[in-house]
């Protein structure tokens, strides 16, 4: 099992140029402690349940490329990068510049984007929630074409393009791994079983399952090996090595969030009992765990987790 981290929040990461020094020092010990990802949100706004719209909020691309000149070994990526936000073809250089700038450690991530209230507050066009899935999937097939093919051609309901070159390609081949996230499970697990090399499920170990068993039948009827598909998980991450911290944090959270709601989004508790919850993951179908660790103690959960968590698995 590998592991991943998003910074999901800037608001603990100082103000201008120390905010650089921040997401180094961040990247550099996920690198170090073994993480395989590191990933940050694409996003204008900071999004309900992490800040206010106010709060810092960085150009994810334009991040993670300066990143990549202050890492060697991590993968980088957005989680997920909304397609309404930039014409897919533009997005298939952007990620194959990044490909060949980080010598090949771009994990591409990519939605059909959700956030109408960011949208409209920088014009970006949001159609109905159909339409933004079916726009995915073509998305996702040109990406792959601009990736693998000398001059790509395209002619879809939403996207056309004529002998379009990407030059360089990705230095991975076939390309890097197109993981797809979302919640949708009938058109965009479908997304997923035609054309994605990894999914990125949100939930407790039974949501988890009940997508997964979805997904295998999508794979199904279109003829792809379900074993291919990387399956992920995002989940926030509360970790302490003193128990009664962490209940007394919970605890809190309990009053504005169900504590049902709570399992669906979080795991929460020791080095231990965290251990616990991770192989649920894994016994549920999880094979890579994206983990997002908030707030200014940050970096203290990230080595914790990395420290005595990480070697379990």
């Amino acid at each position: 099992m590998k592991f991943g981290i998003q910074h999901p929040n800037y608001s603990y990461d100082g103000q201008g140029s120390q905010i650089i020094d921040s997401l180094q020092t961040l990247a550099n010990r996920a690198e170090n402690l073994g993480f395989d990802s590191f990933w940050v949100m694409d996003h204008f706004h900071q999004i309900m349940f992490v800040g206010k719209p106010e709060e810092p909020m960085l150009e994810g691309w334009t991040t993670i490329s300066v990143l990549a000149g202050m890492t060697s070994k991590i993968k980088l990526g957005t989680l997920v990068t909304g397609n309404s936000y930039r014409h897919p073809s533009i997005l298939a250089k952007i990620g194959a510049t990044l490909d060949v700038l980080s010598k090949g450690r771009l994990f591409f991530g990519i939605g059909a984007a959700w956030n109408v209230e960011e949208a409209k507050a920088y014009g970006i066009p949001f159609p109905p929630t159909k339409e933004r899935l079916e726009r995915l999937d073509e998305a996702v097939q040109i990406v792959r074409k601009m990736w693998t093919e000398d001059a790509a051609n395209f002619d879809g309901k939403y996207y056309k393009l004529q002998n379009a070159i990407c030059n360089p390609k990705p230095i991975q081949q076939p390309h890097p791994k197109i993981l797809i996230g979302g919640t949708g499970e009938k058109m965009l697990l479908r997304t997923v079983a035609k054309y994605g090399d990894a999914c990125n499920l949100f939930g407790s170990p039974e949501t988890v399952k009940k997508k997964l068993a979805i997904l295998r039948e999508h794979c199904k009827a279109v003829g792809r090996d379900y074993n291919s598909i990387l399956k992920t998980k995002l989940t926030q991450v509360l970790i302490d090595e003193e128990g009664k911290a962490v209940e007394k944090r919970v605890e809190e959270m309990s009053k504005v969030v169900p504590p049902g709601m709570l399992k669906e989004a979080m795991i929460y508790g020791t080095p231990d009992q965290i251990s616990r919850q991770v192989q649920e993951f894994r016994e549920a179908g999880i094979e890579y765990l994206i983990t997002s660790f908030s707030g200014p103690s940050e970096l203290q959960a990230i080595t914790l987790f990395g420290e005595k968590v990480l070697p379990n698995f």
